[in-house]
């Protein structure tokens, strides 16, 4: 087994011996730089190859190792002796499955953004099985029913007791001590023999396992009761189990026996050398894994009932695909951060290595995408149209709601958690601004940074929990409203102080009215008749606005 990282360069000879194909890098005289993320099998070299994302490129170390001397690696001897390395097995696989996952997500879909081109890559079925995915339905089948399994086997041998010699059984066998420490026998001494239908299927089995075991130093423990075929006789199996096998097909009719059976066929498939149909590699690999983090940071905050869902006639779909072509990565509906009223969330997931920061240009598209989400709703309420609770202006102040943006990296943080977001703030807030004290303008934007636990998200992709998913979007949801309410409500940090006011009747139109130019952009009505001031502490106007709000009180928003 070989790790190998996207976007790092190996030297050529050694990236030869492991791949039949040079698809999966880009040769650069004596180098190769590996250019996809993915999975790779050879049958002919007997090598399982990982590529994995970029992300765990930190400081040019992976797991504390140059991306060469990873590759170099003796994988399956420190991988098992060493239990710091324990958790590198559930990686690999949470890793495969998310790859599995976005293939039969997107399998037909060409994603096309600006001049770059997405392609994902198989030469998997839909409906077929990967050497890795027989692997693991044979632990997991076997973990699953290895007491029903025994039970039929001890059973059928405890049948065999009649006229058994005990004394002949006790002098030449050994027995299995059981509750009570009381003695069983399995190899009964009796004159009486019947063939086991069910031994010759279990023998294959276990076989299969047991190779699975050592090649891979997987942690399952086979009974010594049943008979395993091991070495150069495992390897003739391997080319003639096929036809074995399918000699004894229509013994079996319980359930359990024909899992066995389809499994050890499958496998018995891939390794018949003599099949014409017999692949010489297997492989899943993803160029632009941006997209994938994408989808899988998506699929963590929303689902695909809530974007297809539309209320009065409009869906979330809309507001993902802009007019102007550009795709929002994530959207959702949430408190706002000034009212009781909803706002639309819009985040962007950010794929870099773990100690990546989005620059200039990525900045600029997330202002752009805030103010095609907010003139999308504009035009709506210009059409006497609107989303249900959700509003971005006022009509008396004239001033718009503030507009929640985020970017989202993944980070590696610790290599053994994958059951925590560790969700956390990056870096400084972005803005973006016409006038800096007007925050209640269209053209004043905000966007925190998060970094988000990678493999708890590569985890959660393939996940089948749905209430702890719903517990991390909804807790994710208000994390992302309050960091808001605390930057907002720290003066030194966005430089506004929050004032409040109730006025009676129309008494709040005719205050608006008049003080108009002073309040233009730094006012909104936040309730029937409840104004809200915003003041920057190096605005021009600071004291004609402090003598305007002296009755006012100070606000904390919340």
């Amino acid at each position: 087994m070989k790790i190998l990282i996207e976007g790092e360069k190996y030297s050529l000879n050694t990236l030869l011996e492991v791949f039949d194909d040079p698809k999966f890098f880009i040769q650069e005289g004596m180098f190769g730089t590996i250019n996809c993320v993915g999975y790779y099998h050879s049958f002919s070299k007997n090598e399982l190859i990982y590529i994995l994302p970029k992300v765990f490129i930190i400081e040019e170390k992976a797991f504390e190792l140059s991306p060469q001397q990873l590759f170099d690696l003796d994988l399956k001897i420190s991988f098992k002796h060493d239990v710091n390395y324990a958790w590198v097995r559930q990686l690999l696989i949470y890793f495969y499955n998310s790859l599995a996952e976005f293939r039969n997500r997107y399998r037909n879909t060409v994603i096309i953004e600006s001049s770059q081109s997405f392609e994902l890559n198989s030469n998997l079925g839909l409906t077929e099985y990967s050497y890795l995915d027989l692997v693991l339905s044979f632990v997991n089948f076997y973990k699953k029913n290895k007491n029903t399994i025994l039970y039929h086997h001890i059973e059928f041998i405890s049948n065999q007791a009649k006229k058994a010699k005990w004394e002949k059984t006790i002098r030449t066998s050994l027995p299995i001590l059981i509750s009570n420490n009381s003695p069983l026998y399995i190899d009964i001494r009796n004159k009486q023999k019947k063939v086991n239908d069910e031994e010759e299927l279990l023998s294959y089995f276990f076989s299969i396992l047991n190779h699975f075991k050592i090649e891979h130093d997987l942690p399952v423990t086979i009974d010594k009761s049943y008979k395993l075929i091991r070495g150069s006789q495992f390897e003739k199996l391997q080319r003639t189990g096929l036809t074995k096998l399918r000699k004894i097909k229509h013994r079996y009719f319980a359930d359990t026996l024909k899992r066995m059976y389809q499994l050890c066929e499958l496998y018995f498939s891939k390794t018949d050398l003599s099949s014409p149909k017999r692949k010489n590699e297997e492989f899943i690999s993803v160029r632009n894994y941006n997209i994938v983090f994408e989808d899988m940071i998506d699929k963590l905050f929303t689902d695909k009932i809530y974007d297809s869902k539309s209320i009065n006639g409009i869906s979330i779909d809309k507001l993902k695909n802009n007019k102007d072509g550009k795709i929002i990565d994530h959207i959702f509906e949430h408190k706002s951060i000034i009212d009781t009223d909803n706002i639309f969330y819009i985040g962007d997931s950010k794929y870099y290595k773990s100690d990546g920061v989005a620059g200039k240009l990525s900045t600029y598209k997330q202002f752009t995408y805030a103010k095609n989400v907010i003139q999308f709703n504009i035009d709506l309420l210009n059409k006497s149209k609107a989303y249900d609770n959700i509003r971005y202006r006022d009509d008396i102040t004239e001033g718009y709601n503030i507009s929640p943006n985020f970017f989202i990296y993944g980070h590696l943080n610790d290599e053994k958690n994958f059951d925590e977001p560790l969700l956390k703030k990056y870096k400084t807030v972005k803005k973006s601004f016409h006038f800096k004290d007007r925050i209640f303008d269209r053209d004043t934007l905000f966007v925190l940074q998060y970094r988000i636990n990678f493999l708890f998200v590569l985890k959660s992709y393939t996940s089948i929990n749905f209430n702890k998913i719903n517990s991390f979007r909804n807790d994710t949801k208000n994390h992302f409203r309050n960091k808001f309410l605390k930057y907002f409500n720290s003066v030194d940090n966005c430089g506004f102080e929050f004032y409040e006011k109730d006025f009676e009747n129309d008494a709040i139109d005719i205050f608006v009215n008049k003080n108009f130019r002073l309040l233009n952009g730094k006012a909104i009505k936040i309730k029937e008749n409840t104004l809200l001031i915003a003041i920057h502490k190096e605005d021009r106007q600071k004291e004609l606005l402090d003598n305007l709000i002296k009755d006012f009180e100070t606000k904390l928003l919340g």
